[in-house]
């Protein structure tokens, strides 16, 4: 089944939220039309996580993605399902500071905080970063050191899209993938527990 969508000016996450849609609806051919670079990667990204192959074209200032779904293996051929995580933790940061009045004291701790969550022995299950928390990725920062650290032990690092926008910060993004909040939501949920930082 083909399917094309037109997600061109729908906020993140919706061009994800409608290629999910219309794989639940059986779609196994996709053109999908979008018209900025974060929503591409998204779309391009999700479409991979589900076994498609995936190209994409710039036409004018829009994005077109093809998704072409791959044939799926017998049932005697596929892996058995992991089970799900029973420990381990997933980090969401929602600020750049740790804690409040004083700003200064609220930099110190959360440098000193991912710094120590970088060296721990138990990584976290996945980082995310939301509004405030997306400048912990900056380029050129001790914070964004230690994302990189944690990405280098397997750890995925996801970046608030919509959140990288809002500061004018996208392209200045260092660690971390460019992510959307269907996807965070999802990691979020998949954790057996949640520390959330303010």
């Amino acid at each position: 089944m083909e399917t094309m969508l037109d997600a061109r000016g729908k906020p993140c996450p919706q061009p994800v939220v409608m290629v999910r849609k219309a794989l639940e609806q059986g779609a196994s051919k996709l053109e999908i039309l979008v018209d900025n670079a974060v929503s591409a990667s998204n779309v391009k990204r999700y479409l991979e996580s589900q076994g498609f192959s995936v190209a994409e074209e710039l036409h004018g200032a829009d994005f077109v993605i093809r998704g072409i779904g791959l044939p799926s293996p017998s049932p005697s051929a596929r892996p058995e399902k992991a089970p799900a995580a029973e420990k381990g933790s997933a980090v969401f940061l929602q600020s750049s500071l740790l804690g409040s009045p004083d700003e200064t004291l609220g930099e110190g701790l959360v440098k000193a905080f991912l710094s120590n969550l970088a060296d721990r022995e138990e990584a976290p299950l996945v980082v995310a970063l939301m509004n405030g928390g997306v400048l912990l990725a900056l380029e050129g920062t001790s914070t964004c050191e230690s994302l990189r650290k944690l990405e280098g032990r397997g750890v995925p690092v996801l970046v608030c899209g919509t959140c990288t926008k809002h500061f004018g910060v996208t392209e200045k993004i260092g660690a971390g993938c460019i992510s959307n909040m269907m996807e965070i939501t999802d990691a979020l949920l998949a954790a057996p527990k949640v520390l959330t930082l303010a």
